[in-house]
């Protein structure tokens, strides 16, 4: 009995932190974007062949970067999608974070990592606080490369 009180009472907080977490994500509510904002990347072009270690410089025009979880108008963070086409994404929901989808929700405005060597696809996204694409989308160009 006394382990079902003590697992009970570790599950409570964590619920009740789950369901209030639960509607600041899924709520529907977009952050609107303002007029010709728009991400892009600076130092590679499509159909470049890069080598490793790859560094992705991020660009943004019409808007600030903020870290996640700072609500501040007219500002996101970036989420890089590798080898994915950004137009099928879910903009309603948070992104994921996974290979596919790196996030820089601390601000940071480029990366160096390794890529496979073949074809690549990378792509832009820009995000709200809660990790939300703005509406309209502040989504880059996808370009092509070639890791050797």
């Amino acid at each position: 009995m006394r382990r079902f009180i003590r697992a009970g009472a570790l599950a409570a907080p964590a619920l009740a932190l789950a369901l209030l977490a639960a509607p600041a994500m899924s709520d529907g509510h977009r952050t609107p974007s303002p007029d010709g904002a728009m991400a892009y990347i600076v130092n590679i072009s499509d159909g470049d062949t890069v080598s490793n270690p790859v560094t992705i410089v991020f660009g943004l025009k019409g808007m600030g970067i903020a870290p996640a979880g700072v609500e501040k108008d007219g500002t996101g963070h970036h989420h890089l999608l590798i080898n994915l086409d950004g137009s099928t994404i879910n903009m309603d929901d948070p992104l994921p974070a996974d290979d596919n989808h790196r996030h820089f929700g601390g601000g940071q405005t480029e990366v160096t990592l390794e890529l496979p060597a073949g074809t690549h696809t990378l792509q832009l996204l820009l995000a709200d606080h809660n990790h939300v694409p703005h509406n309209p989308p502040v989504l880059s160009e996808q370009i092509t490369v070639t890791v050797e």
